[in-house]
């Protein structure tokens, strides 16, 4: 009898959904803890050096450039002087090693005032930095600040510089939500721009699957990866002027948070944050892709 209620409680189990959704993670590896003072990390960047991961945080907070080492330490707390944090997204580095902030977050869909902002950002021992070149810029087919809710596809939390050009991947607010987001390309350079849109896309999932927080891409420039709460999108096949018919590969992360932030630390290896709550996150993790 005893032997029967022990094999009918594992039957029970084994056929339970949540018991099988919550194996320990052997994927997503925990780096290390973030400082406790930030809480809302919305991206993150490599120095060229591979040696200072830069952190920003979004709208209601500094306009500071946060450096952290490799194993989560604060070296560095870095004021841009003449910006303002009007809700910043994402950051990232072109070739040549040049830091770029996207204050372009556009909860609303109503912002008239979005911009990418080139820092003059060297190394940790820096105290404070200037932006050195403003780009701004309006998406191609936004006519209505806002739009109707059924096509809020205007905001962005995630982009990166290829080859003389920023990419931006869109965020979906949509009522109705389906995992549709648009690709824009700006040029990266002094002035202002109608982002021109170079594809419309579909993920597959509700919002934590499919909405994009983040992106990076790799440093032979043919793979991008976009950051959801509990997948990775890996991006290929595309070109430079055209993101109409990537590849996309959805690789599950098997953990739920609120994740920002990407970078790729190597071409096989990705650095990702997530914020924190009250319960979880506040972390950087180590990925490997296969």
């Amino acid at each position: 009898m005893l032997r029967t209620l022990i094999l009918s409680a594992f039957f029970l189990w084994s056929c339970n959904p949540k018991a099988q959704d919550s194996p320990k993670n052997e994927e997503l590896q925990v780096e290390f803890s973030l400082p406790k003072k930030l809480k809302e990390v919305s991206g993150i960047a490599l120095s060229q050096d591979k040696k200072t991961i830069w952190a920003i945080e979004d709208q209601g907070n500094k306009n500071v450039v946060y450096g952290l080492n490799l194993q989560g330490k604060q070296i560095a707390d870095v004021l841009v002087e003449n910006a303002e944090n009007n809700d910043w997204e994402d950051i990232t580095k072109d070739a040549q090693g040049n830091i770029y902030i996207g204050d372009f977050g556009n909860n609303d869909n109503n912002r008239q005032n979005l911009s990418i902002l080139k820092l003059d950002l060297k190394d940790a021992s820096q105290k404070n930095t200037n932006v050195v070149q403003t780009t701004k810029f309006h998406y191609e087919g936004q006519t209505e600040f806002p739009p109707k809710k059924s096509n809020w596809l205007y905001d962005c939390e995630a982009f990166i510089e290829m080859e003389g050009n920023f990419y931006l991947f869109t965020k979906n607010r949509s009522k109705g939500f389906d995992g549709t987001f648009l690709v824009f390309q700006v040029p990266n350079k002094e002035g202002d721009f109608e982002a021109k849109m170079i594809g419309k896309l579909k993920l597959d999932g509700g919002y934590s699957d499919a909405a994009i927080t983040s992106a990076t891409i790799n440093s032979t420039k043919d793979k991008i990866v976009l950051l959801n709460h509990k997948n990775i999108q890996v991006l290929t096949g595309f070109t430079a002027n055209d993101f109409s018919k990537v590849n996309i590969q959805k690789i599950s992360l098997h953990h739920n948070s609120q994740k920002e932030s990407v970078v790729f630390l190597d071409d096989k290896t990705l650095l990702i944050a997530d914020e924190k709550d009250k319960k979880t996150g506040g972390n950087v993790y180590k990925f490997e892709l296969k």
